[in-house]
């Protein structure tokens, strides 16, 4: 008999946590004992999608013994204290890409996992696609041949113009609490990529400005270069926007081919298929369909983490754009590992 996961869920205040929420009543062997925000009107849109029990105090939550794991959706900084505080309690952490606001968070979350001998996983909702896990079986077993570059970018009109939440853009806006502007927001998904197939990059390159939003306290565009011996990687993030085209399209380029995800559909190309063709993408395999039951089958040991949903991935992606918001400032290229915290 499958062992039921005992969640809670600590902030809603990212809008991703809807979805979440619904996978996981209808996961089975998954319940949400208990979500907890300060916001009231969060608290009642819980209750709205068939949450029972619901807290004002997400600290107080993990002093509860029926909890298992804890799916966080707070702003990126408030995340790292709420996913420490449940390490240290012996729970399993799952929390929205990147990881932090910043890279020493990131280093003290994974760092208090590992401690505390528990799961923590990291949730990069492109991870789902069955396309882009192909795209990763098909690199790893050297189908496109050496990887010398990847591209991404990820762009729309901004939060507010998308129809978040008024409390998903109000941090998201904020650079203290979610760390920069789109750089953290949008490049993290190329970064994560990047790192995940070439590791940490030689040294990174950003440009990132206010070009269209004004009335932002942060930048609303940036272009990210990452640097490896024999590779060059770029990852590109708009708020401004009009329509789609271009965006969420992961691109591979190896000495032997390249695969696109586009439209939902996996392209290749390479020497017999020139201008390109569609490949048969296989469904993605038990404990692989989203975040819930991969996080539940991760903790009771069916599946193993997968790589880009893994701390040693999302902390060298954040490693990445703590030196593109570095280099946006300074305009300076920003060579990497960075020197210690004084």
């Amino acid at each position: 008999m499958t062992r039921t996961i005992r969640l809670a869920v600590l902030g809603m205040s990212h809008d991703h946590v809807w979805d979440f929420i619904k996978h996981a009543q209808t996961t089975p062997g998954v319940d949400i004992v208990v979500a907890a925000d300060p916001d009231s009107i969060l608290r009642a849109k819980a209750v709205a999608h068939g949450i029972a029990t619901t807290s004002a105090d997400t600290h107080a939550v993990l002093t509860r013994s029926d909890i298992d794991a804890v799916a966080i959706f707070a702003d990126n900084r408030a995340s790292v204290a709420l996913g420490i505080a449940a390490a240290q309690r012996g729970m399993h952490v799952l929390v929205e890409k990147p990881i932090a606001a910043d890279y020493a968070g990131a280093v003290a979350l994974t760092q208090a996992a590992h401690r505390a001998g528990v799961s923590l996983m990291v949730n990069w909702p492109i991870a789902w696609w069955a396309t882009v896990q192909y795209a990763i079986s098909l690199i790893e077993r050297g189908r496109i041949g050496r990887l010398f570059q990847v591209q991404y970018r990820a762009a729309h009109g901004g939060p507010r113009e998308l129809g978040c939440s008024p409390q998903f853009v109000d941090w998201l806006y904020d650079p203290y609490r979610n760390g920069a502007g789109v750089i953290m927001d949008y490049c993290c998904y190329g970064a994560a990529l990047t790192c995940m197939f070439l590791g940490l990059p030689a040294r990174v390159t950003a440009v990132a400005g206010r070009l269209c939003k004004d009335d932002l306290p942060a930048e609303d565009n940036a272009v990210l270069v990452m640097q490896h011996a024999s590779a060059i990687s770029t990852a590109t993030a708009s708020w401004t926007q009009q329509g789609h085209l271009s965006s969420y399209e992961p691109m591979f380029y190896g000495d032997k081919g390249t695969l696109v995800v586009r439209g939902g559909k996996l392209l290749l190309s390479d020497a017999e298929h020139d201008e390109g063709t569609v490949l048969r993408v296989p469904k993605v395999a038990p404990g692989y369909t989203h975040a819930v039951e991969h996080f539940a089958a991760v903790i009771r040991g069916d599946v193993a983490l997968m790589a880009l949903c893994s701390p040693q991935v999302a902390l060298m992606a954040q490693h990445v754009l703590e030196a593109g918001v570095i280099s946006a400032n300074t305009n300076e290229a920003v060579s990497l590992p960075l020197p210690p915290a004084a």
